[in-house]
């Protein structure tokens, strides 16, 4: 008989055509991305979920880097965005000791932006997509892309790029409506 030791997957196939397609996707798309999270998210499922945009986990939730104890390393974007979530040692720990965290840790350490109860999971995701869809769309995909994008800038740039964006938001009708609604005291 054959063993997979004898004949190994190339897990970088894997990761190049079912993972990484995705985590870009994710990323790059203008609209904001929530990710629900209940149960366990560990290895890439943890991963994918903190690409997203925001995330709400229920409080059962926990998040586990588990590809230490099996020879990996965190993919689906994971040695990329946990130091820029959780800070550099924190980052380390996590995938080095593959440790779960719970909701409320995650929620506590900037890794996730809110843990609720697990009843309450679904009606919070809910209310945040729709208060995301009722807001000005040209707005929310340019602050997913500057925020997104931050990290590769100096802050000279980072403020010549504010400057640019706020030039080409500030005559949309976006703005319009959203500054008369403001103005008036009533929804955009």
């Amino acid at each position: 008989a054959v063993t997979a030791a004898e004949h190994p997957v190339d897990l970088g196939i894997t990761v190049e055509t079912s993972w990484n397609p995705l985590i870009r996707k994710l990323t790059t798309m203008p609209q904001p991305v929530i990710a629900r999270v209940n149960g366990v998210a560990a290895g890439a499922g943890a991963n994918i979920a903190l690409a997203c945009d925001i995330v709400i986990a229920g409080r059962s939730a926990k998040f586990i880097q588990s590809f230490s104890g099996i020879g990996l390393i965190p993919d689906s974007g994971g040695t990329w965005v946990l130091p820029r979530l959780v800070g550099h040692a924190r980052a380390m720990g996590l995938a080095l000791t593959g440790e779960p965290v719970s909701a409320e840790q995650a929620e506590a350490g900037g890794m996730i932006w809110k843990s609720v109860e697990d009843e309450q999971l679904d009606a919070e995701v809910d209310a945040l997509a729709a208060k995301l869809a009722s807001l000005p769309p040209l707005g929310l995909a340019a602050i997913k892309e500057m925020i997104r994008a931050t990290w590769s800038h100096t802050l000279d740039e980072e403020l010549d790029r504010q400057r640019d964006a706020m030039r080409r938001l500030g005559v949309t009708e976006d703005n319009r409506e959203g500054v008369g609604g403001f103005l008036r005291k009533r929804t955009a």
